[in-house]
């Protein structure tokens, strides 16, 4: 398929970086800048908090797609993504994943200085992850940690330094880290024979399914225990400790949706119940701060 082929719209960039799957790591950044403020940060920094969030989303999805579009051209699972069909351009899709980045940096910058300077390093991870899989089955932790790095940044957004008692955000990055690795594991069960063949490395490929899967269901308890711990420590309420039993409960359906033997529900499992998680999570969190902080 020739690299210069015509793009697909705005809808076709859209459908490229997975536009809807923002509401994983937005949730997370508000809920640490809710926690930052005490309540409803100041609307400027609230407005670049969420620009920053979609556009280093977007880069790097944009750039992970990019780097994969070959292996997505033989992956009968992905083959038909927007690159390895030709609905979006390559020149396109590099346009798009530049300015991204740019659109992230200029927003840290307009910030604060130290989320400024901490944006490189930062894009370094977002994008260094794509090539995680070449070389190590922990890729699922890394992808966890740049989704983790959201609340981190928002932290900072908010606070301009890192002083003062970091246990809250660095607990719920914590708790993003491994709720994102425990649901990637079970997304990634789903092309553990083709990463397989093609010596690509996953705990499914690596360990099998069944591992993956249980190894996920581990991590997503040990989430729900981190959020507990941050409902101690951020002095929360009752109002976000039913917002985190709420989650557990998601998490355990999730669980029941998907086995080794039987994948055919990972969709409702990894978008439904994950997007449901993050937003209820963020409601509770501005609940409890509003009503009982």
């Amino acid at each position: 398929m020739s690299s210069a082929a015509p793009a697909g719209g705005v809808a076709g960039y859209l459908r490229l970086v997975k536009f809807s799957h923002s509401v994983f790591a937005l949730p997370f950044a508000l809920q640490a800048a809710w926690l930052a403020a005490g309540g409803v940060p100041p609307l400027g920094t609230l407005a670049w908090i969420v620009v920053c969030a979609v556009a280093a989303r977007t880069a790097a999805m944009g750039f992970n797609r990019l780097v994969d579009r070959r292996l997505d051209a033989e992956n009968p699972r992905t083959r038909g993504r927007e690159l390895p069909r030709g609905a979006v351009g390559v020149p396109g899709a590099v346009t798009l994943t530049a300015v991204a980045a740019a659109v992230f940096v200029a927003g840290a910058f307009a910030l604060n200085p130290l989320a400024g300077r901490l944006s490189f390093p930062v894009l370094a991870v977002l994008l260094g992850y794509s090539y995680t899989k070449r070389f190590t089955w922990a890729a699922h932790l890394v992808l966890g940690l740049a989704l983790a790095l959201a609340p981190l940044g928002a932290w900072i957004a908010v606070r301009g330094d890192l002083q003062g008692d970091l246990a809250p955000p660095l607990l719920l990055a914590a708790a993003v880290l491994v709720w994102v690795a425990g649901f990637d594991l079970i997304y990634a069960c789903q092309d553990a024979e083709f990463d397989a063949r093609r010596g690509l490395h996953s705990i499914p490929a690596r360990f099998g399914p069944a591992v993956a899967l249980r190894t996920s269901r581990a991590f997503h308890a040990l989430t729900v225990l981190l959020l507990l711990a941050l409902t101690w420590r951020a002095g929360l309420g009752w109002i976000f400790a039913v917002a985190v039993v709420l989650a557990a409960a998601l998490l355990l359906w999730e669980h029941s949706l998907v086995s080794a033997d039987d994948l055919s529900r990972v969709d409702v499992a990894f978008f439904t119940a994950n997007g449901w998680i993050g937003v209820g999570l963020f409601a509770g969190m501005a609940l409890d701060l509003a009503l009982l902080g």
